[in-house]
């Protein structure tokens, strides 16, 4: 019995450790591909083109939620889901699709109306929506491979999606298309990787639909649904409020922060819980180790945020300064601000994986209701004051702004880990135990990255420079005070070791 328990953890730490790895290339992958289509749109398109497009994200990422309806993650939640369950999710999202594309495109005159009567939105938004029919044909693909932990095609589809939908805009754009190099790059990227998906993954939907399946489904995924909605409504207002009263051209320069912002934040909230998720469901019914694997799982999350977030604030000017000259500049403050934003965000969304791991996703409705709340009330008090500008300071109000929702992330982590609490056998000190001793080891590397910049000028070299001091103060200092977590992560990439 000890063996072939040893066995089984042994196949699970091997199965994790593959679909970290393949996580890790997928999102390293992504983000170089999004992040040089992303800088020569940059500096080819206009503020005004990126305001357009997120314009219509604002509808778009509501859109996508009701399709998925919080499903798939409870799908990666259920034990052991067959294939009229997948069938039955699988017509569900396209149903929803199809209804939500047909309502939208017969609603843009009016989604126009609320960005001052902007008429190209309409056939923008028109042609943008398609992809709610393209992307809700190949969530059940991709979520199949993410429960069985064989995510290597999903990196592949994304790998080739980005390069197909790069080279689209990026013609488009210096073609002279404006936002509509941004719209059909959205199309193609779901086109190609849906059909890869579906040549690779090996299903096929049965024709037959389930209530009393979609129900019991539902029962995890309204919670999940509930608070991802809760979640996008706030995430997505900002967008709204600062087009409807700024202006195209400072949604355009918060659109591009907001980018750039979440291409660290989101890609490392993804990793991990596309790593840790399938992990947890495992042990939800032993609690000493579900404890002991939120614990190692908050000390790793922690060893890569805090650097990577802060060093991404000391280095954003001569980021930007090196990838669109000074075209953006305005955008660097408000990018840093998102960055501090999104500390909050991660930790708070790893803390809603504990939650749905224990299959009390219902909670996390609570937590984010919580959030929302204070979040609103940021809003209130903030929003006179958004559309405030200078001659030499287009992005004050923003700032005030973002700056009220920083306050309410705090409030969303801290309600999040009391309620989290109570779940795992873990106290709240043990749980910041956690946390410090990277924040104090990256407040120490970041303060040296700051003093490089009264010695160099050139904008590539500084980036450079900052980087390197700062990576070599961060990880030595890990070295010298023997952190386990850095031992095990660099073992694991050298190969010697799984996580």
């Amino acid at each position: 019995m000890d063996e072939a328990d040893n066995a089984r953890g042994s196949a699970l730490k091997h199965k994790v450790a593959r679909t970290i790895k393949w996580n890790i290339i997928d999102r390293v992958a992504t983000q170089v591909l999004y992040a040089v289509t992303g800088i020569v749109l940059a500096r080819v398109l206009s503020q005004e083109d990126f305001g357009l497009v997120g314009a219509i994200l604002v509808f778009q990422a509501f859109a996508q939620l009701f399709i998925d309806s919080g499903f798939s993650s409870a799908l990666i939640q259920r034990k052991n889901p067959d294939d009229l369950d997948y069938s039955t999710v699988f017509w569900f999202n396209l149903g929803m699709a199809v209804s939500l594309y047909l309502l939208l495109s017969a609603l843009a005159p009016q989604i126009a109306a609320l960005f001052q009567n902007d008429m190209r939105l309409v056939p923008l938004s028109r042609v943008m929506f398609l992809s709610f029919i393209v992307n809700a044909a190949s969530i059940v693909q991709a979520n199949r491979l993410m429960k069985r932990m064989d995510v290597r095609m999903i990196a592949v589809s994304n790998t080739v999606g980005l390069v197909a939908a790069g080279v689209t805009g990026i013609c488009l754009a210096v073609g002279g298309y404006g936002a509509w190099a941004i719209v059909w790059q959205t199309i193609v990227l779901g086109v190609v990787k849906g059909i890869i998906l579906w040549f690779t993954g090996g299903w096929l939907p049965q024709l037959r639909f389930s209530w009393a399946r979609l129900k019991g489904i539902f029962a995890v995924g309204s919670g999940v649904m509930g608070s991802s909605f809760l979640n996008t409504l706030f995430q997505n207002i900002y967008s709204f409020f600062i087009g409807n009263r700024a202006g195209l051209v400072s949604l355009g320069f918060f659109t591009q922060a907001d980018k750039w912002s979440k291409m660290g934040v989101m890609s490392l909230s993804q990793v991990l819980t596309s790593s840790f998720l399938p992990v947890l469901s495992r042990f939800q019914d032993d609690p000493d180790s579900f404890a002991a694997a939120t614990a190692k799982m908050n000390r790793l999350t922690a060893y890569l945020l805090f650097p990577a977030m802060g060093f991404l604030a000391v280095v954003a000017t001569p980021l930007f300064h090196t990838l669109f000259g000074t075209k953006w500049d305005p955008s660097i403050v408000l990018f840093q601000i998102l960055l501090l934003r999104g500390v909050f965000t991660v930790l708070t969304l790893l803390y809603n994986n504990y939650i749905l791991a224990l299959g009390r996703s219902r909670l996390l409705v609570l937590t984010e209701a919580l959030r929302d709340i204070v979040a609103f009330v940021a809003i209130i008090v903030t929003l006179p004051w958004i559309a405030l500008s200078t001659p030499g300071d287009v992005t004050e109000g923003l700032r005030i702004f973002l700056y009220g929702q920083v306050v309410a992330s705090v409030v969303a982590w801290v309600a999040t880990l009391l309620f989290t609490i109570r779940l795992v056998s873990r106290s709240v000190i043990a749980f910041v135990c956690d946390l410090v001793p990277y924040i104090a080891l990256t407040s120490v590397s970041m303060v040296a990255m700051a003093f490089v910049p009264s010695v160099i000028t050139a904008p590539w070299l500084l980036l450079i420079v900052q980087g390197v001091i700062g990576l070599v103060i961060y990880i030595g200092a890990n070295a010298l005070l023997g952190s386990k977590i850095q031992r095990d992560a660099l073992a694991y990439l050298l190969h010697k070791q799984s996580l």
